[in-house]
């Protein structure tokens, strides 16, 4: 069985998400471990990348200060092993498919396998063309997450019949970032999923209040929060990790 199901088996999940080697690796690596502290129970990486597309402006400068601070593949490779010897916590990267097709598919999973990480999520894959990143992704017991969006309708059951470790519903058109508002009908889509799939479901982009986190975590299994945290970042710097702490832990206990 995939660790990702760990993420689940206690109730609610917390998913939150943290750009890698933003403001370096080692405080990367020190917020990660403060969210776990705090109660999360699974922690996406976020690999950063020059154009990343399904971004908002928060989630932009971030990978902005980690590309200028040095950041790279290899380092992240590196901060997924030194995490794995003192956690069991479920660890996925989210990445674009630009470096992962120029690392090579087999060689990129064949790291991901000997690290200890868990999945990936590459939001600017399409479901049509998963097939030969799947395939390399599923020899080296890498979970490739996919996404649903609330125009997927036609295509729910097909794609979550095809889902490995969580299924990723995005809760609102357009790119990440906080929203007052999230007005899709989730439920709807959540139960469709359940019809077809016994994976769980996490709803993520903008959510960012306690309020939101207790309402989606009694739509789905999980919520994932990643704009909000990398605000407390961009505002703390090599401070943020005792705030990432106490919001983490208000999140979580609220689900």
């Amino acid at each position: 069985m995939s660790n990702i199901a760990q993420a689940f088996k206690n109730g609610k999940a917390f998913i939150g998400f943290v750009t890698g080697g933003d403001p370096s690796i080692e405080k990367t690596k020190e917020f990660v471990r403060e969210m776990i502290r705090a109660g999360a129970d699974l922690v996406e990486i976020g690999i950063p990348f020059s154009d990343p597309i399904a971004e908002g402006p928060v989630i932009q400068e971030a990978n902005i200060r980690a590309l200028a601070a040095g950041t790279t593949i290899e380092k992240l490779f590196t901060l997924i092993e030194e995490l794995r010897q003192e956690t069991s916590i479920p660890l996925v990267f989210l990445t674009y498919l630009n470096p992962v097709f120029h690392y090579g598919y087999d060689a990129f999973f064949k790291r991901c396998g000997i690290c200890g990480l868990d999945g990936i999520i590459i939001p600017d894959l399409p479901f049509e063309e998963q097939a030969e990143v799947r395939e390399s992704a599923s020899q080296y017991g890498v979970d490739l997450i996919s996404l649903i969006a609330p125009t997927s309708q036609a295509r729910i059951k097909e794609i979550a019949q095809t889902a490995t470790g969580f299924i990723y519903l995005v809760s609102s058109m357009g790119v990440t970032g906080v929203r007052s508002e999230i007005t899709a009908d989730l439920a709807s889509i959540v139960a469709a999923v359940r019809s077809v799939s016994s994976f769980p479901t996490a709803i993520g982009f903008g959510i960012h209040t306690p309020d939101q986190a207790a309402h989606m975590s009694r739509i789905a299994d999980g919520v994932i929060v990643g704009s909000a945290i990398v605000k407390i970042v961009a505002e703390y710097g090599d401070a943020a990790a005792p705030h990432i702490y106490r919001y983490v832990k208000e999140m979580k206990e609220v689900m």
